[in-house]
Order: structure tokens, then C-alpha cells, then sequence
């Protein structure tokens, strides 16, 4: 409705007040900003009431927000497409030393091709993409990439990451490891969320040690610390 039939919403507000209830914080959405562009446009007040966000929840796992770079949306490959565009995000971010922040695929009330085709509202189970196929699919991207001979690969199976799930929920659950490790890692029921560090600070990397999958990923934080100390010194 919100994305095709936004104007019913509107309708009645001469009437009565409407209210728009949504998870994460309203702006977080575009089509939510088109809503209160078609408001404005037909004379009609309305209020925002700010919400949590993963978009700055996210600050749980130890990364300081600020550091963060443009945030990416992972989405689930099919066999015909297999769209590369977040890798790219990530990479620019990461070459700039900035976090970034990658939001999984949900699907929910989606239509089969089939049921589209034969005019059937007939829906598929929902389904939400998980860090450990977020993962996979990055390693693919990098696969492919050394096949063709690219060079300046910033990411690799061995590049750290953290995964977060139902993030401020009393079941949250945060976990830092490599992306080949975290192809392996159950993190439960959705929603999950990935992020792929930058540079970090050495605050930073303590937070991480807290959340690491094992003591080799603990190992590894501290020899970027070591490093990050020879490189300032």
C-alpha cells in the first residue's frame, strides 16, 4: 500500500488522524519521505516521531558511528542475477577507511514468477537473508574477481567482519570473525545485519575482542593493533 497506493493513507485525514506505524526510524525508507512529500503537497500536517534504528543501533557492536561510510543493502542472488554493485560500495568504503554497514534482504509477502504470471495472489514464504549467505555471496564477488585477474582486492576470506542479529532484542547476538568463518556461523533467527570494518580505533578493536567467534580472531585484532601502533609510530 505505502509503496503503490499511498494516497489512501492520505484520504481521510480531513477527517481523522492517521497513524503510519513503522520499524526503524520513519526516514530510514524513501517511499516514507514520498509520504510526507504528498502530504505537504495536499495541505495536510503531520508529525514524526523519531524510532531506533539499526542505522544507529548498529554502535552496539563497539564501532563508533561516526567512521561508518555509505550503508549497503545485500540482496539474495538468483540464478539469472547476481548483482555486484554492494561489493563496490564496500571496497570504496573500506579504501577510505570508513566501516560499512550492510542491511540484508528481506522478503516477505513476494510472488513467485509462475503466480505473477498466472495473475494468482498466491505468496511465498517469507525469507531474510542471513550473514552467513551475505558472506558467501561477498566471497564469490572475490573469487571471481581474482579469476579475472583484477588486482588491489581490498577484501578477502581472511577480512574481518561482525554479524549482528536482532539487534535490542533480549536474544541480540553480535559475533566479530572472518568472512569465511562467518559462512559457517548460525547467528538464529532474523533480523541480521553484517558490517565489514575500516580502520579502526584502538577502542574499537577491544569492543570487537568482546563479541570474536574464537581466540584466533582475537589474535588477529591484536596484530591489527600492533600494526595500527608501528604505523603511528
Amino acid at each position: 500500500m505505502v509503496e503503490n497506493d499511498s494516497d489512501s493513507i492520505l484520504q481521510d485525514s480531513k477527517n481523522e488522524d492517521i497513524v503510519f506505524l513503522v520499524v526503524g526510524d520513519p526516514f530510514g525508507a524513501t517511499t516514507h519521505t514520498d509520504l510526507v512529500l504528498r502530504a505537504r503537497k495536499k495541505g495536510i500536517q503531520y508529525r514524526v516521531v523519531h524510532n531506533a534504528s539499526i542505522l544507529n543501533a548498529v554502535g552496539c557492536c563497539g564501532l563508533q558511528l561516526y567512521n561508518f561510510g555509505e550503508t549497503v543493502s545485500v540482496v539474495f542472488w538468483t540464478d539469472t542475477w547476481k548483482p555486484h554493485s554492494f561489493y563496490d560500495k564496500i571496497t570504496a568504503n573500506k579504501s577510505r577507511g570508513m566501516h560499512t554497514l550492510c542491511l540484508l534482504d528481506i522478503k516477505v509477502k513476494e510472488q513467485s514468477i509462475e503466480n505473477l504470471m498466472r495473475g494468482k495472489k498466491v505468496y511465498e514464504p517469507p525469507r531474510f537473508l542471513t550473514a552467513s549467505l551475505a558472506a558467501e555471496q561477498l566471497l564469490e564477488i572475490i573469487q571471481q574477481k581474482r579469476e579475472k585477474g583484477e588486482k588491489d582486492i581490498v577484501l578477502a576470506e581472511d577480512s574481518l567482519c561482525v554479524g549482528l542479529a536482532r539487534v535490542g532484542a533480549d536474544t541480540q547476538t553480535l559475533l566479530a570473525c572472518t568472512l569465511e568463518q562467518m559462512t559457517s556461523v548460525d547467528l538464529g533467527p532474523p533480523l541480521h545485519s553484517l558490517v565489514i570494518p575500516g580502520y579502526m580505533h584502538p577502542l574499537e578493536m577491544e569492543m570487537l575482542k568482546q563479541f570474536a567467534l574464537n581466540d584466533s580472531v582475537i589474535d588477529m585484532i591484536e596484530t591489527l593493533e600492533r600494526n595500527s601502533e608501528h604505523s603511528q609510530s
